[in-house]
């Protein structure tokens, strides 16, 4: 299933696309799509009702953030060889973990507002996996029974400020509007190989990135496998995977965001986004 949440900022309904690619209102049978709504089992719920008996919703409404009230927002640096190489940086012989702040998320189609004095901002399109019961200290082999789905993540990252500045990564990772999520939260049953998706990303309508997860270094099972041995993952959290290479930082000269940008991204089987990008006006 492909479950999404629709209207204003602050005013989402919870809402699931049928298979003519009708938007369906949820709000009757579940409060909201979050930590609970998974920790509750509703998706065995939402399965089992009738879809056509569902409210249709106007499909020009604004798609939200496909999780509400994340707990932790964790990504995986230089996931990808190629990217790590365009990146003048080795591949990690263990996962590079940094979080990216919760505020940073925002709707799939959402404006995304460069930092005022940000010069440096930057795209990654990635994998995102969403978690959908407490995962801890879990093997690699049951890793997938912890994951509720997948979707499309903007991992956007203001270089100069995560790699030229002193301290963490999470300094260029965790800025307002930094995380793009959805459109949709494609359920595990719909999503056969996460190993071999096809994602790519278009800035201004030129294709940048192109890849497949089939470069990732680390796959699915073994990121959720791995931090599960640091931190418990619990519902409703999101693991971003890595990107693959045709980042601005890769680019002779580096190319970055400006206001007036247009990024259009997406996954196989997963859904498209498409953001403009603004400066924020102190």
């Amino acid at each position: 299933m492909k479950l999404l949440r629709v209207g204003d900022l602050g005013q989402e309904k919870p809402a699931i696309l049928d298979s003519e690619g009708v938007i369906r209102d949820l709000s009757a049978h579940v409060a909201d799509i979050d930590g609970d709504f998974f920790a509750q089992d509703n998706q065995q719920k939402i399965a089992d009702l009738d879809l056509n008996s569902l409210p249709i919703l106007d499909s020009n409404l604004r798609k939200g953030a496909i999780i509400s009230k994340v707990g932790k927002f964790i990504c995986v640096g230089l996931n990808y060889a190629d990217h790590a190489a365009e990146s003048g940086m080795d591949v990690p012989s263990e996962p590079v973990l940094f979080m990216k702040a919760t505020s940073s998320i925002i709707g799939p189609n959402d404006t995304v507002e460069l930092p005022p004095k940000s010069e440096k901002s930057d795209w990654e399109v990635e994998l995102g996996v969403v978690i959908g019961k407490e995962a801890k200290y879990v093997s690699e082999a049951d890793a997938l029974d912890y994951v509720a789905g997948y979707c499309v993540v903007n991992d956007i990252s203001e270089r100069e400020y995560q790699i030229e500045r002193q301290g963490q990564w999470c300094k260029g990772k965790g800025c307002d509007t930094f995380g793009p999520i959805g459109p949709y939260l494609v359920t595990t049953d719909e999503v056969k190989d996460t190993g071999n998706l096809g994602l790519w990303l278009e800035l201004n309508g030129e294709r940048v990135q192109d890849g497949n997860t089939n470069t990732m270094v680390y796959k699915v099972p073994f990121l959720v496998h791995y931090i599960s041995q640091f931190m418990s993952l619990q519902p409703g959290d999101i693991i971003s995977t890595g990107t693959p290479p045709g980042v601005g930082l890769g680019m002779t000269p580096p190319k970055y965001l400006k206001e007036g940008d247009v990024m259009r991204l997406g996954i196989d089987g997963l859904g498209e986004q498409l953001q403009t990008v603004e400066r924020y006006k102190v």
